[in-house]
């Protein structure tokens, strides 16, 4: 059995120089390939180097809409030569907060409009970050090209969101360690209706630790207790999670 980790921040604080450590952690549970994620200057470096550094790491870059008001020609030439990167997988996280609305909204929708737009002329996926933004983030999907695919990172939408994202070609769902939470009735409902072949499982480490370790720090390792939960939701095993989600990682990000 081998888990693929489609959302990851190895290149958080916590992990820091603890790299290796982590990973023989993770791969104790099965997991054999992880997507480190960027969002800023920083961070997009870290997943670079990250993914040289380890065989079975890859990497996503891209700006966050936390950083969207600072965003800039300088920026988006760097993001346009790290994305050609032989191990990029995707352009990411990218998206809407309004949660924490970092940025002004209307600059928020402007950035991940023109990224999307980058990714495209790159034959490249981009990977999504949404919250409290569901509206308007299915407008500028639904008006995009996405030929190349979409990832729904961490997607905690209820049944009518989901139904709508499903009507979009070329999207996938990104389900974490929420899907296990007790409490989290319309991500069980969601995950529910997302078939196999469209979804995909993460940690978003060293956030959303599943059950049971709830509470403390999450590692790519635990993306195996969110196998778990999808299985026991959908009543299938966690092999037949595993392999699918595996397929459908490998498939969503166009490794080879």
């Amino acid at each position: 059995m081998e888990i693929f980790d489609a959302h990851t921040h190895l290149n958080d604080t916590p992990f820091r120089g603890k790299e290796e450590v982590y990973l023989q952690r993770a791969a104790d549970l099965h997991v054999t390939k992880m997507a480190c994620v960027g969002q800023d200057l920083e961070y997009n470096k870290r997943a670079l180097d990250l993914a040289k550094k380890f065989d079975n790491v890859y990497a996503i870059v891209g700006y966050c809409p936390d950083v969207a008001k600072d965003y800039c020609q300088e920026w988006e030439d760097l993001l346009v030569e790290q994305l050609k990167e032989p191990k990029v997988v995707a352009l990411g996280e990218i998206g809407l907060d309004y949660y924490w609305d970092e940025s002004p909204r209307d600059l928020q929708k402007e950035i991940f409009r023109r990224q999307i737009e980058i990714a495209h002329d790159l034959k490249l996926p981009v990977n999504i970050h949404t919250r409290d933004a569901f509206k308007d983030c299915y407008e500028i999907l639904k008006t995009s090209n996405l030929e190349y695919g979409a990832v729904l990172h961490s997607y905690n939408g209820g049944p009518k969101w989901t139904k709508k994202f499903l009507t979009l070609d070329n999207v996938t769902f990104s389900f974490s360690g929420v899907a296990s939470f007790t409490k989290a009735v319309d991500v069980h409902a969601s995950v529910k209706l997302v078939p196999l072949d469209r979804l995909v499982i993460e940690t978003d480490a060293p956030y959303l630790t599943p059950k049971p370790y709830r509470g403390k720090q999450n590692e790519p390792a635990y993306v195996y207790y969110v196998a778990k939960a999808i299985s026991e939701l959908k009543g299938v095993s966690l092999e037949e999670v595993a392999e699918a989600t595996y397929k459908d990682t490998v498939t969503a990000y166009g490794i080879k």
